[in-house]
């Protein structure tokens, strides 16, 4: 199951990619996705610190998307909103690290399979 924060995250980024040519404001997507406003600030806020989304200031200002829609991928926006996505650490590509109780991992029936 993925977090509130993750789906969230994910709409929030389908209403941007809606509109390519606009600024969105919160308050826009806040209603029209039914995500209470404050966690969608901090969502937002946590997407344009790692790049995947720019705003604007004054009376037009809004998000909008600071990379193309489909540079942006689903393992991208998980592992921002939820952590390594990976079912073991020995199996994750941005979090590796050796199981403890692996003798050798170039054997391993998990990571071969």
């Amino acid at each position: 199951m993925i977090s509130q924060k993750a789906r969230y995250s994910f709409k929030a980024l389908i209403a941007l990619a809606l509109r390519p040519e606009e600024t969105v404001s919160i308050r826009d997507i806040a209603e029209g996705e039914n995500i209470p406003r404050s966690f969608l600030e901090q969502i937002l806020l946590d997407l344009k610190r790692h790049r995947l989304v720019d705003s604007r200031r004054g009376k037009v200002g809004g998000y909008f998307l600071a990379q193309p829609a489909n540079q942006i991928t689903l393992g991208q926006i998980l592992r921002l909103s939820d952590g390594p996505i990976a079912p073991l650490s020995c199996l994750s590509r941005q979090s590796y690290r050796r199981c403890e109780d692996c003798a050798d991992e170039s054997c391993c029936a998990l990571r071969i399979a």
